[in-house]
């Protein structure tokens, strides 16, 4: 860390209500990453699940994304977001601490499981939109990337500690008592984010606007923006296949691998380790090498490390999947910080909450199609074969990247998204991209502001909203 990043992270970790929202985080976190492995060993282990079993199980944890995922964004924009968050935690607490009493009465079965899931999945759609939504309130424009750094830090931490503590419970205790850290997180983060005292206003919902419009407004935000069109598309593609991941690694590690519980754990916190060391160089890497250019050189860079994924077996079969989880990991939490800082900067306050639902109806609700498909593939080729699928998968992962204005660029705009501005500046990018190299399109970029006010290029966003309309999602990444 450079001498010049401790006076702003002094001034983010002093902010009180950021602390809160953070512990609050860690708590939740933590928690949520002990059920990442006692939840399926649940299933594999207690209830001897079929892979495709697994896969519904994973596919009712997301199906909320494609349920309730647009309407809470309008929703949330209506409302305070604090008191969302804080309910949310509260279901997410009952949900989970109803598995440990059923498996001690012995009345556990599957579709209590995936009832369990949903329910803390819609839960989880209106906690994550609103927390998004959220953190702008809490701190200036000009610590976001800062801010969301360090909740992802939390988050990979998370995700270090988290698994290895659930992979021990559930060796000393059984999967079904160690869920029991993961309601006990939820209920410490309510109690956390219940202690924030920042003053945030009651929306006021224009008069005579519907419901259904403010929805369409939030997608033809979205799909209308080019850089951020191309941001769901990559992040949607990414969580198909990271879906496939999710329905058979356990399968795999246990019936292929041959794994332990212990080892399960160990397993998911070493390949943790590669997504603490992106959130801790993510803001570096963009100071360095430009945020535009980190989104898709993230992805381009450590992508095609899933294809040890499939290729894991034998004595080195744990080392070689943990080795490619902490890579593709890395890439993800890098990738993340920068884009979700870019929506969050990008959008106007009023549009945060529907913005935030509409990318996340996009970029989650391919999970549960991808879950269902590896649960599939897995039944009837077997695990190893879905992991081909999902290695595959992850390859396509940058070309909606390298397709959009991104590649040509390396700083993203700041200011709220006009959109005939954006459209006039994306053609100037091109332009310059392939006619004057890069040194004069840093310079054209110094003065966009001044460029942009002039130009009176037709706006494309009225095209992309009649293609929205038609889309199926006419809305995490997630991160």
């Amino acid at each position: 860390m450079n001498e010049k990043s401790h006076p702003r992270q002094a001034r983010l970790f002093g902010h009180r209500d950021f602390r809160l929202l953070l512990t609050g985080a860690a708590a939740a976190q933590t928690g949520s990453q002990v059920t990442l492995v006692a939840l399926p060993l649940v299933a594999v282990v207690v209830l001897d699940a079929t892979p495709f079993e697994v896969g519904l199980l994973t596919a009712a944890e997301t199906a909320a994304f494609l349920l309730v995922g647009l309407p809470a964004g309008a929703w949330l924009d209506r409302m305070r977001k604090l008191p969302v968050l804080i309910r949310a935690d509260v279901v997410r607490c009952l949900a989970v601490g109803s598995i440990p009493p059923a498996a001690a009465l012995g009345v556990l079965t599957m579709p209590q499981l995936y009832l369990v899931a949903l329910v803390t999945g819609v839960a989880t759609v209106f906690f994550d939109v609103a927390h998004q939504s959220f953190l702008p309130a809490v701190l200036p424009r000009e610590q976001l990337v800062a801010g969301n750094g360090a909740l992802e830090t939390v988050r990979s931490s998370a995700q270090i500690a988290g698994p290895g503590l659930g992979g021990g419970l559930v060796q000393l205790l059984g999967a079904p008592v160690a869920i029991v850290a993961d309601a006990c997180g939820y209920l410490a983060s309510a109690l956390l984010l219940a202690r924030i005292r920042v003053e945030e206003p009651q929306p006021e919902p224009e008069p005579g606007r519907s419901l259904r419009a403010e929805v369409a407004e939030g997608v033809r935000f979205v799909l209308g923006h080019p850089l951020l069109r191309a941001i769901a598309t990559a992040t949607a593609t990414s969580n198909l296949f990271a879906a496939v991941l999710m329905a058979v690694q356990t399968v795999f590690w246990v019936r292929v691998l041959d794994l332990s519980p212990g080892a399960i754990g160990a397993l998911l916190s070493a390949s943790a380790v590669g997504g603490l060391a992106g959130a801790l160089c993510a803001g570096q890497l963009a100071r360095r090498v430009g945020q535009a250019r980190l989104i898709w050189l993230a992805t381009v860079v450590t992508a095609p490390f899933a294809v040890l994924w499939p290729l894991s077996g034998g004595a080195a079969g744990a080392l070689l999947f943990g080795l490619a989880s902490g890579v593709v990991l890395f890439g993800a939490v890098a990738y993340n910080v920068a884009q979700v800082s870019f929506r969050q900067s990008v959008c106007p306050p009023e549009l945060l909450g529907r913005m935030n639902a509409t990318m996340r109806f996009l970029v989650w609700g391919t999970m549960p199609i991808g879950a269902l498909g590896g649960g599939l593939v897995a039944d009837w080729a077997g695990p190893r074969a879905a992991l081909w699928l999902c290695a595959a998968g992850f390859l396509l992962v940058p070309v909606p990247l390298l397709l959009s204005p991104l590649r040509g660029m390396r700083e993203l705009p700041a200011a709220p998204y006009e959109p005939r501005a954006v459209d006039a500046a994306e053609a100037q990018h091109t332009a310059q991209a392939q006619h004057a190299g890069e040194a004069q399109h840093a310079a054209q970029a110094q003065h966009a502001g001044e460029a942009q006010d002039a130009v009176e290029a037709p706006s494309a966003r009225e095209g992309h909203a009649a293609q929205g309309a038609e889309h199926p999602a006419a809305s995490p990444t997630a991160p």
